[in-house]
């Protein structure tokens, strides 16, 4: 299965200024942008939890990373968010929504979650690596997954990771809405959970069954002695 990349223009955002708004010009022109973010892994159970460190944003033939753990989320951003004309397409896109309302609320609009589709087209799966492998026949690698998405600069791995990711959601919607749709049936879609097997059960042993042609062996009945009186001592005639 060939790796699937994003072969267009990659550009990291993170200031206002001429670059923002070209990006913003760009992204405002589209239809259907691929959308997704990404978030400082945590390793330990009692680190706090990262917020959201990056958003992506693709078109056609560009990705711009916004670098939103540095600059917030601006106004402009938020609009966008809000446009009802532009399909924004992510999986899992309520956790990434609710990540940048963090830092500063906005109503989202116009959203589709690939997770929530697929189903139509007959697709269980769920994390976009499998789901780019039914529906583009691509591979998508995770090696910058649990890479320092706060880092002072990105990597060109890392970029290439995070504009994949937006890209490919895009690319799978195009490619389902010119595909016929298969349903699962609901049996299909939530098939029933094999139940654990019950435990064994504990029988317990039958009672002895005594042989009639065996003689019974005769029970000594113990004899009960009465217990003897004492005998009285003779009485003298004095």
């Amino acid at each position: 299965m060939p790796l699937g990349s994003f072969p267009g223009k990659i550009q990291v955002i993170d200031r206002t200024g001429i670059e923002f708004v070209r990006a913003m010009a760009y992204l405002s022109t589209q239809k259907i942008l691929g959308f997704d973010t990404e978030t400082r892994p945590v390793f330990s159970p009692g680190q706090r939890h990262n917020h959201v460190a990056l958003l992506q944003l693709s078109g056609a033939g560009r990705a711009y990373l916004f670098r939103v753990g540095t600059m917030g989320m601006r106004k402009m951003l938020c609009a966008l968010m809000a446009n009802p004309h532009i399909v924004k397409v992510g999986a899992a896109v309520h956790d990434d929504v609710r990540g940048l309302q963090y830092y500063r609320r906005f109503e989202a609009k116009n959203f589709v979650d690939l997770q929530k589709i697929a189903y139509e087209w007959g697709i269980r799966d769920k994390s976009v690596k499998k789901l780019a492998a039914n529906i583009l026949g691509v591979r998508i690698s995770k090696s910058q997954q649990l890479s320092n998405w706060e880092a002072e600069s990105l990597s060109g791995a890392q970029q290439m990771y995070a504009a994949t990711d937006a890209w490919v959601c895009r690319e799978m919607y195009l490619k389902l809405l010119q595909s016929e749709k298969h349903p699962l049936s609901p049996e299909e879609l939530n098939p029933p959970q094999p139940q654990p097997a019950a435990p064994p059960k504990v029988v317990p042993p039958a009672p002895a069954v005594e042989d009639p042609a065996k003689p019974k062996a005769k029970r000594r009945r113990r004899r009960h002695r009465k217990p003897k009186k004492p005998q009285e001592a003779p009485q003298s005639n004095g």
